[in-house]
């Protein structure tokens, strides 16, 4: 967007904020909640801000450690997976456009091509 497309309102030469006039009902309407937050028992100003509790204080006195156990059951290395040779793979076949299917057997690629087909 360019500037000499826009109207002469749309200039970025005055940027402070003006305030805006309030007009008579306005005014009557800030009146009457003033009265209305008065009769509630509201009395203003910024004491909507609790303090920040002291954790110190309610802290335990149970010690900690920084030190990580050695041998823990979630810790020990699981065994290597290790082929058996029982399956040998042939190949790979493409059933549906890129769903592809491990073929272990003559067989198996014999039925994955008759599923193509028909």
């Amino acid at each position: 967007m360019t500037m000499h497309m826009l109207p002469v309102y749309f200039s970025t030469t005055s940027t402070k904020k003006r305030k805006q006039k309030k007009s008579k009902k306005q005014q009557q309407t800030d009146v009457a909640h003033a009265k209305f937050l008065k009769k509630m028992g509201y009395k203003g100003g910024s004491d909507y801000r609790t303090s920040i509790p002291n954790y110190r204080a309610n802290a335990s006195k149970i010690e900690t450690s920084d030190k990580i156990p050695v041998h823990d059951s979630s810790s020990v290395k699981k065994d290597d997976k290790v082929y058996s040779g029982k399956r040998k793979l042939l190949g790979i076949a493409t059933m549906h456009k890129s769903n592809m299917v491990p073929v272990f057997s003559a067989e198996d690629a014999e039925e994955l091509a008759k599923m193509r087909r028909g």
